[in-house]
């Protein structure tokens, strides 16, 4: 419990400063950054499954770079879903999903949460 805690945290303090450093992403403090790491995870826990799955003859055709659309599609979600945090343009979009895939390997090295 104490892993999760800690890794929730990582990330919400990663992804505040990964907003900073996207151009036109903007979070209203830690506490929007917080909530749109739960929102992001509700999104792909629950959405993203089923965008593969409809996705997966693009997929295929485009070996596989149709999932960094995917991903931009699910932060486009959180942006539509959240009053505190805005993002415009498809490229900073899959900027900002690049950046969230980056986090999340960052956290996961430091909490040594391994998946392998």
């Amino acid at each position: 419990m104490v892993s999760f805690i800690i890794k929730f945290l990582l990330t919400a303090v990663l992804v505040y400063g990964l907003s900073k450093i996207v151009p036109t992403a903007e979070i209203s403090g830690y506490g929007g950054a917080a909530i749109l790491v739960i929102v992001l995870g509700i999104l792909n826990a629950t959405v993203k499954p089923i965008l593969k799955l409809f996705g997966l003859p693009i997929t295929i055709l485009t070996l596989g770079l149709f999932l960094l659309v995917i991903n931009v599609i699910i932060v486009k979600l959180a942006d539509l879903l959240m009053d505190s945090f805005n993002i415009d343009g498809f490229f900073n979009m899959l900027l900002f999903s690049l950046g969230l895939a980056v986090v999340n390997m960052l956290v996961d090295l430091v909490t040594g949460d391994d998946k392998d």
